[in-house]
């Protein structure tokens, strides 16, 4: 059983920069790829990026370039460092684990997440 918590969500403008972390409990993080999603009102829970075992990432277009994902084993947690943020940003964001044998995965439907954290708003004004 993996709990996740995130934290770091806000109120920024457009073009800001914000910072969201989210803190695993248990002994096992490093079998676990990872990954942040989004919630915008009105839509459907969506991939922003993952990190697999080994330290390799995904993203979504939408945020490639602005986004970065990174993970720290020894802390159990995962970051996300969001630049240049646009109003449509906005959203709940959600941390995700998923427990995998295979090093290399990054599971990008959350189907194949096996924990959730309990989300963090981000809200972008124009």
């Amino acid at each position: 059983q993996v709990q996740l918590v995130e934290s770091g969500g806000g109120l920024v403008q457009a073009g800001d920069s914000l910072r969201l972390s989210c803190v695993a409990s248990g002994r096992t993080f490093s079998s676990y790829a990872m990954g942040w999603f989004r919630r915008a009102p009105g839509k459907e829970r969506e991939f922003v990026a993952g990190i697999n075992r080994n330290g390799g990432t995904s993203y979504a277009d939408s945020v490639k370039g602005r986004f970065t994902i990174s993970r720290d084993n020894a802390k159990n947690t995962i970051d996300l460092q969001m630049k240049s943020l646009k109003p449509e940003d906005t959203a709940v964001y959600y941390c995700a684990a998923d427990w995998t044998m295979f090093t290399s995965i990054i599971p990008v439907k959350t189907t194949d997440y096996d924990y959730w954290g309990q989300g963090t708003q981000v809200t972008v004004s124009p």
